[in-house]
């Protein structure tokens, strides 16, 4: 764990993470408590303001959509009860009015996924008007448009025909995507 990371950080370690992605979810908590934090997790809109109303955290990252809702609902709740607290909003579907309307609310940046651990910490510890350094190999064009299919695919349950409907995209030509390996 960094020195600097600890001292910018603060006494008040306090992380929430909120995303109703388990696999993900756990992986960050795992990597943020590496990074000094103190975590504690939520699955869900309900869950996520229970917590930042009974113990405000220092820090939040909060997925966009949920399963019961919107993230922005936390981070109006968080922002409400704790002005001070730094908040980064997590998103699959980047779009510029989304990111917009999580800053208007309070959010301190906004990322799209997958972000990583070194990307969100980042963003947490950002101070004044430092922006953070572009990512040192973003992914390619392909990659993320891989990604937003494999959401979409896992959105409508693995439903091939589904997931091509919400696309706009032949069944056939989605059965070929999926079946390939994910570009670099």
């Amino acid at each position: 764990m960094a020195d600097s990371a600890v001292t910018q950080i603060g006494e008040d370690r306090s992380l929430l993470l909120v995303d109703d992605d388990e696999p993900f979810l756990r992986r960050l908590a795992k990597a943020m408590e590496k990074r000094g934090f103190d975590i504690e997790t939520a699955g869900s809109v309900s869950e996520g303001k229970a917590i930042a109303q009974a113990r405000p955290p220092a820090f939040a990252v909060v997925d966009l959509r949920l399963e019961d809702g919107n993230g922005l609902d936390i981070v109006e709740s968080l922002r409400s009860i704790r002005p001070d607290s730094r908040i980064v909003v997590l998103t699959g579907y980047g779009a510029i009015a989304t990111a917009v309307a999580a800053v208007k609310i309070g959010a301190t940046d906004y990322l799209s996924k997958p972000a990583d651990a070194t990307d969100i910490t980042n963003a947490l510890l950002a101070t004044g008007d430092d922006m953070p350094p572009p990512p040192e190999n973003p992914m390619s064009a392909d990659r993320v448009r891989w990604e937003h299919i494999q959401r979409v695919y896992e959105l409508c349950d693995r439903n091939v025909s589904e997931t091509a409907r919400r696309l706009s995209m032949h069944r056939r030509t989605l059965q070929r995507i999926l079946a390939k390996r994910s570009p670099r």
